[in-house]
């Protein structure tokens, strides 16, 4: 690997953006867009609900483009749910499910672009990511979709052939490669509660909690991928992550301006 200095930077060249690491010279990292706001846009508990649930949502976010800088990634939703049932049945490998996966939320995310083109809302490519930081110099939006860009290479999953990173994971590693500011899901509950509050009403709301103590308690039921509480605790810049209830008029606004909605999970 080559090591080049440009001023007071060092820059690790590799063939992958992704894996593109800056150190200033006390050797720490550089967050490389320590300003950005990270915000995942569920797919079963937003996309899915159509008109209703996303023009509002969306309406917020051209509210706060002026103040805050944001990349939007998807969920895939029931589609992709409803994929990975008939991948299963037809034998495939993870690798292949969490590719299926990925051209789900990427459906998704194509959708949330030709809603927000008007705004400066654009529609990223993985293979593309590093010209995030000029979009959004340019005052645009990136949208992304939400599945890591593991796809063919996904681990094999501990239990079945489902990948264990997808959508939320995905957004979350996005956030901190970048070193994000916030990383922000919206989802159609308040925030984490010790059941499904659908279906148990006496359900505890969580409004704050380590994701090593959340890992502890292994709870049935989570609105956050598990796989977010392994990486959360070995975390470099995004220590923590917000989840908020997106059906909410002004949530997304009193989260980017750093207010305690919804719940919040640290690196315990």
């Amino acid at each position: 690997m080559e090591i080049k200095k440009i001023g007071a930077v060092h820059t690790a060249q590799t063939l992958n953006a992704l894996d593109t690491v800056y150190f200033d010279d006390t050797g720490d990292e550089v967050k490389i867009q320590p300003l950005v706001n990270v915000i995942k846009i569920g797919g079963q508990s937003i996309m899915d609900r159509g008109k209703k649930a996303v023009y509002p949502i969306l309406e917020e976010i051209v509210a706060n483009k002026p103040r805050h800088k944001m990349i939007l990634g998807t969920g895939g939703g029931t589609r992709s749910r409803h994929t990975y049932s008939v991948a299963m049945d037809l034998g495939m490998p993870t690798g292949v499910i969490a590719r299926l996966g990925s051209l789900i939320s990427r459906q998704n995310a194509k959708m949330i672009h030709v809603l927000l083109c008007k705004h400066g809302g654009i529609f990223v490519l993985k293979e593309t990511f590093e010209q995030i930081p000029f979009m959004l110099a340019a005052g645009c939006i990136p949208i992304i979709d939400g599945m890591p860009p593991y796809e063919i290479y996904e681990r094999p999953a501990r239990g079945g052939r489902i990948p264990e990173n997808r959508t939320d994971t995905g957004v979350y590693l996005l956030g901190e490669v970048l070193g994000a500011r916030s990383v922000i899901y919206m989802k159609d509950e308040d925030g984490l509660y010790t059941d499904d509050p659908k279906k148990n009403p006496k359900a505890e709301f969580i409004p704050k909690i380590g994701a090593r103590e959340l890992l502890r308690r292994d709870l049935k039921d989570l609105a956050i991928e598990r796989k977010i509480l392994e990486i959360l605790p070995n975390a470099r810049h995004v220590k923590q992550i917000q989840i908020i209830n997106g059906l909410k008029r002004g949530n997304l606004t009193r989260a980017l301006d750093g207010e305690h909605v919804g719940s919040i999970i640290y690196a315990d």
